[in-house]
């Protein structure tokens, strides 16, 4: 006979079978709660996946083990609701929290068991989902990778593309239609691709990776060079199941290159090479020239006047002409030669392979040198302004003895100013005497500054007078109180201060210092009625603030501009006539005058006189010292008397040393003269004796 089984027997054994069953199983953690929150039941898989153990769980608050603070009162709503309803809210993914802190992911469901007699428990299964999170989270960094600006491409183990990112597109213009289920050697890969790409696969079996250089043709057929970095991707079996390929375009990296090696060897006005160019050729072409016993040779040139010419006519202008006459010197050489822009307006020429003969090699040098000088004079048509200049070069042959490269140039460099001193628009070879005469330069350039700044500069002033012998004028004369050489006049500085810039300086002070004794004597009867002449040089005129200078000159000195005369050279008419004329309308607005110095030498023209606002004309000593001794030069003089009748200016002769010379003057009309005849340059304090007596005479 059969009894009925035991109620509560049962349950007991149910329950102990399904307690069993919870705690045993691995990837699901169960919990139990009332509805209060409080843990009734956690499973060994809740202590794996959440961190704390039974015994830490249970009776504590589900919002204190593993519910993040942000969501607590999300999950104390929902845990209510559970409750009231007896129904679970749906099934889904959660990140709760670890003992530790950090974040778990996991699927959640929840069932409400409710058993007679009993308070109802909620029990929560949640399946551990932080490796399906992981993997997802790469997958979302590869993908964001994948569409870096970085043209990345993904093949199979054959080769075959299986996807391109966007990047790819943008370099190499082929789309996801043109590239993908196509080998990768398919898009247009040019120059030894195919071994390459032979290459790529066995280092990629071999070594999982391989980079490397490789030429590309892009959709459109245009080649570029790429870097090509591969990697292979291996399944946990350790077999090879995707390729992944970087492709970096070389194009703009390669134009950069080119751009920053211009720039570091190449003058970027001329596109010649640059000085650190030329060294380096300069090395390799000693090296060789001694290995091969040739000799080679530095030309070193300079366009004579080209400052006074860039100042007159504004920078751009400049440049252009330089432009022209670099394009005239490198049509003349021959390929193999180097043709550099040192700096400025100075060129070197460096001519290889020539005779050993040093004869031979010199000749060579020299015919080449007198054709850029040929070339260099000729015309150039730059506009408005019309450039006729002329070049000076200096030659050294080499080897021939241990001068380096630097040593060289400095050679090349004193036989240029050897030419200058020569007269310009010729060539000079060096010479071991050329450095003694450097060392003269440099000492006289040194003295000239230390002159400035130590006021050994002093005026001197020679009369001007008429046919009674009376002065009606001074003209300032420059002289050097030098320490040990004592006197000098300008003819032995005055070169060298204009080709160094120092001339500026030098101006400026000669115009203060006649300023200042123009004021001094305005207090005295006989000398106040005096104009005083001041010399204007070329590179004083060229400055953009020369009437300004003048202005604030008389402003500071309170000078008479009626009594300050300015003497500038007939050269100046030759160069752009408005600017000439415009600057000595603002000067002659100031008040003061103008005097064309050295009248008769230059090559003005008579539009260019009638234009040009002066008061005077002075005719210059050379035509006066050949007067009784060349018919020409009075016929000159007598010239130069008639146009400045017509035009209505005074005329001074200057240079006049004897009584035959100022008949001659008088019988011809001139009625102003200067010279020894009369009186030599005297110091300031002299001045005032000397016109004393004069008048009384």
């Amino acid at each position: 006979m059969h009894t009925a089984p035991d109620p509560t027997a049962t349950a007991w054994v149910d329950e102990a079978r399904f307690r069993h069953l919870f705690d045993e199983v691995e990837a699901v953690s169960i919990q139990g709660y009332l509805p209060d929150g409080t843990v009734v039941y956690w499973n060994r898989a809740s202590e794996n996946i959440y961190g704390y153990k039974a015994d830490e769980a249970l009776g504590r608050n589900l919002l204190d083990l593993i519910i993040p603070p942000a969501m607590r009162e999300e999950v104390q709503r929902a845990v209510r609701w559970m409750f009231d309803t007896g129904t679970g809210i749906p099934a889904g993914r959660l990140v709760l929290q670890h003992k530790d802190g950090r974040p778990v992911h996991v699927h959640s469901s929840h069932a409400l068991i409710q058993v007679p007699g009993h308070s109802p428990v909620l029990f929560c299964l949640d399946a551990d989902m932080s490796a399906l999170a992981d993997a997802e989270n790469e997958l979302r960094i590869a993908a964001t990778a994948f569409e870096t600006q970085q043209a990345m491409l993904i093949t199979d183990p054959q080769g075959r593309v299986l996807r391109i990112n966007p990047a790819f597109t943008r370099v190499t213009g082929f789309g996801a239609d043109d590239a993908v289920d196509h080998p990768m050697g398919d898009l247009h890969m040019d120059r030894h691709t195919s071994s390459h790409c032979r290459e790529l696969q066995q280092a990629l079996a071999r070594q999982g990776s391989w980079e490397g250089e490789i030429w590309h043709r892009r959709r459109e057929g245009e080649p570029f060079s790429a870097w090509v970095r591969a990697h292979a991707v291996r399944a946990p079996d350790g077999r090879i199941t995707h390729h992944v390929c970087t492709l970096t375009d070389l194009t703009q990296r390669r134009e950069a290159q080119a751009r920053i090696t211009d720039l570091a060897y190449y003058d970027p006005l001329t596109h010649l090479p640059n000085r650190r160019l030329l060294h380096d050729r300069l090395v390799h072409a000693l090296a060789t020239a001694r290995r091969y016993q040739r000799k080679a040779a530095l030309l070193f040139i300079d366009l004579d006047h080209f400052q006074t010419f860039n100042d007159t006519h504004g920078h751009a202008v400049g440049d252009q002409l330089l432009q022209v006459l670099a394009e005239r010197m490198a049509r003349q050489l021959r390929e193999s030669d180097t043709l550099a822009r040192f700096g400025g307006d100075e060129f070197v020429v460096l001519i290889e392979g020539l005779d050993p003969d040093p004869q031979s090699a010199a000749q060579h040098a020299q015919n080449l040198g007198e054709q850029l000088l040929g070339l260099l004079s000729q015309p150039v048509d730059l506009g408005t302004p019309r450039y006729q200049g002329t070049a000076s070069i200096g030659v050294t042959v080499f080897p021939g003895g241990t001068a380096g490269p630097d040593e060289l140039l400095k050679q090349a460099d004193l036989a240029m100013f050897e030419s200058k001193s020569a007269g310009r628009h010729t060539l000079r070879f060096y010479d071991d005497a050329m450095q003694a005469r450097l060392n003269q330069r440099t000492q006289l350039i040194d003295g000239l500054q230390q002159a400035l700044a130590q006021s050994h500069f002093e005026l001197h002033y020679q009369p001007q007078v008429n046919d009674d012998g009376r002065p009606v004028g001074l003209e300032a004369l420059l002289r050097w109180r030098h320490p040990t050489q004592g006197l000098l006049l300008p003819g032995a500085f005055i070169a060298l201060a204009e080709e160094t810039g120092l001339i500026r300086d030098i101006g400026r002070w000669v115009l203060e210092q006649a300023c200042q004794q123009l004021v001094r004597w305005s207090r005295h009867p006989a000398l106040s009625r005096l104009t005083v002449s001041v010399n204007v040089s070329a590179p004083q005129w060229s400055q953009g603030d020369l009437v300004a200078q003048v202005a604030d000159t008389l402003a500071r000195t309170g000078a008479n501009p009626q009594h300050l005369q300015l003497e500038l050279t007939e050269s100046l008419l030759i160069q752009d006539i408005d600017a000439v004329v415009a600057k000595a309308q603002a000067l002659k607005a100031l008040g003061v005058q103008l005097s064309l110095d050295d009248f008769g030498t230059g090559y003005s023209s008579l539009w260019s006189l009638h234009r040009l606002p002066v008061d005077e004309l002075k005719i210059d000593r050379s035509f006066v010292q050949r007067l009784g001794e060349d018919e020409q030069a009075a016929s000159i003089v007598q010239t130069i008397l008639s146009l400045a009748a017509t035009l209505r200016l005074r005329v001074v002769a200057e240079g006049v040393e004897t009584r035959s010379q100022l008949e001659q003057l008088q019988a011809l009309g001139c009625h102003c003269h200067q010279g020894y005849h009369f009186a030599r340059p005297m110091p300031a304090d002299a001045v005032p004796g000397w016109v004393s007596r004069a008048d009384l005479g």
